[in-house]
């Protein structure tokens, strides 16, 4: 099976660098994926976890915090402000940022950023989702 070369890119680091069969996103517009010889594509990503798919081994999970996709002919680029692989998430620390984003957004006060508060709980959720799949 023909493969395409996966990067995941912040500002401080390459979080993923590999040759994989499948990559599945979630883009503004909805959930992709992305084969090798896919045509070239640029879109925005959600906060959400990256799927990647490789021969005979268990899916792997990357936590992607928004961004941009880059989509080529043989490769596929995710730049993000952040992204972490399941092994590098600290679980209790996200499980404590989900209580809190949750408690913020029930409290509902006018001292509370609404959109931050959601944005906390979907990188907490997301986080956690990808944390958990190593499982």
């Amino acid at each position: 099976m023909s493969t395409l070369r996966l990067e995941i890119v912040t500002p401080e680091r390459k979080v993923y660098e590999e040759d994989v069969n499948m990559v599945v996103v979630k883009g503004a517009e909805g959930e992709l994926g992305i084969l090798p010889n896919h045509i070239p594509l640029v879109t925005p990503l959600k906060i959400a976890p990256v799927k990647v798919k490789k021969d005979g081994a268990k899916d792997e999970f990357v936590a992607v915090h928004g961004g941009f996709m880059e989509v080529r002919k043989d490769k596929v680029v995710i730049l993000s402000e952040a992204a972490e692989r399941g092994e590098d998430i600290d679980v209790l620390r996200a499980q404590r940022a989900k209580e809190r984003a949750e408690r913020r957004l029930a409290e509902r006060s006018a001292e509370i950023d609404i959109v931050r508060a959601q944005l906390a709980l979907q990188r907490a959720l997301t986080r956690l989702a990808v944390a958990g799949s190593g499982d």
